[in-house]
């Protein structure tokens, strides 16, 4: 994590000495990317979970996510008022951090199915190949399993493509070592035919994933895109539910609010 954050740095600083965008300097294949809303903490009420989830609907972004995990049987019901909330049309993910067994992970996907759920993150711990790949030979149609969030090397994304554990790989450039990290993981992806996902940090994802073919979305983080706002000019806003790189600003695109950052300082 440490090497992501200095590799992420000389990145910005090459495409600002050259004076173009970052997406610019990697090669965009693409103007856009699409976000997913990301929250529903299951610290939330149900009213709570509701306002959120449909907030980002209203904001024009057609997919959101929600975790799951700490009671199982209560899950169902707060899928079941998400789905509801959100309507027919929008997509809707669940993330369980791992919480689950691999049978209980399993039962839990059945029982997610009535509410068209595509997207069942981390249904057991991502350590845990065999149990990803029972999940994802034993999951309902239309419904993509995903891990990788926590890869930190190109060895463990070749991992989980090699062992068939998941229909999507994750990748955040802040873990596996920045931007040369993410694109040696797309690489991975282009060769084993397998889509992949930005995990949070939308900000630093976006000129990247423009750059990576396999990209399906970027999550957008309800703690990190507040925080990006916060302390950063220049942060990206979804529009009509995707991120696009500011093409006029070199680099990366954004900068420190000094002052705004100094009360936070130690």
């Amino acid at each position: 994590m440490a090497i992501a954050a200095v590799d992420s740095a000389l990145w910005d600083l090459k495409a600002r000495l050259l004076g173009v965008p970052v997406a610019t300097l990697l090669g965009a294949v693409r103007e856009s990317v699409p976000v997913y809303g990301s929250g529903g903490f299951t610290s939330y009420s149900i009213d709570q979970l509701q306002r959120q989830l449909a907030g980002w609907v209203a904001r024009g972004i057609r997919m959101v996510k929600m975790k799951i995990g700490r009671d199982p049987d209560a899950d169902v019901s707060r899928v079941r008022s998400a789905r509801e909330a959100i309507g027919p049309a929008t997509a809707l993910f669940v993330d369980a951090n791992g919480a689950y067994d691999a049978e209980q992970a399993v039962r839990q996907a059945g029982r997610f199915a009535p509410f068209d759920v595509s997207w069942f993150e981390e249904p057991v711990s991502s350590d845990d190949t065999n149990g990803l790949r029972l999940v994802r030979q034993r999951k309902p149609a239309g419904m993509d399993i995903a891990a990788g969030e926590y890869g930190y090397t190109v060895y463990d994304f070749r991992r989980l493509l090699e062992t068939g554990a998941v229909d999507v790989v994750q990748a955040d450039a802040t873990r596996c070592g920045g931007v040369t990290g993410f694109l040696q993981a797309s690489a991975l992806c282009d060769a084993f035919n397998m889509p992949m996902s930005a995990h949070t940090a939308p900000a630093l994802h976006t000129h990247v994933c423009c750059a990576a073919p396999r990209v399906r979305h970027i999550e957008y983080f309800h703690d990190h895109q507040r925080i990006e706002r916060l302390l950063f000019d220049g942060a990206p806003e979804p529009v009509n539910g995707s991120l696009r790189p500011d093409l006029s600003r070199p680099g990366f695109g954004f900068e420190l609010k000094r002052a705004d950052a100094q009360q936070y300082a130690a």
